[in-house]
């Protein structure tokens, strides 16, 4: 009984819709659907062959590169430009640490390695006590730009006399 009147409620919307698109007001509502959806992708396509252009990506533009230098790289100036600055950044950060460790006595900064990436600090090399290396992290980890800091320090063995 359910089948039925479910065929039965489709053959109804069906016929309804096949009359609503038989009438002139059905055949303007299609058509001005249709333009509107032609309209949208001529200007999506358009948008798309801008893009195309501002980026030399047309195939000409892939031929001609290809045809040059065996390879296409193509990079966005706006991902480019983060990269820098990310870079310098993360060197900025590794100065900064560095310059505290020279400025304290109980430190060496020929002893630690400070390496940052993505705003992640690593200390490695040795130190003298382990609250040496509680210091250099705690340094570290004061500096502007740091996310995190992760320390493979070592306590060096004292030197027998």
């Amino acid at each position: 009984m359910k089948i039925f009147f479910a065929l039965l409620m489709g053959v109804v919307i069906g016929g309804a819709a096949v009359w609503f698109y038989g009438t002139s007001e059905g055949k303007s509502t299609a058509r001005a659907t249709g333009d509107q959806l032609g309209s949208a992708a001529k200007s999506a396509r358009d948008a798309v062959q801008e893009k195309l252009k501002v980026l030399d990506l047309r195939s000409d533009d892939i031929k001609d590169e290809l045809a040059r230098n065996g390879r296409i790289v193509r990079r966005r100036a706006r991902e480019a430009g983060q990269a820098i600055a990310d870079a310098t950044a993360d060197a900025r950060v590794t100065g900064a640490i560095k310059g505290k460790l020279l400025a304290d006595r109980e430190l060496s900064a020929l002893s630690i390695s400070v390496n940052t990436t993505d705003g992640v600090v690593t200390l490695s090399g040795t130190v003298s006590s382990s609250e040496n290396i509680s210091k250099a992290m705690l340094l570290a980890m004061e500096t502007d730009g740091v996310r995190e800091v992760v320390s493979t320090l070592q306590v060096r063995a004292a030197a027998k006399k």
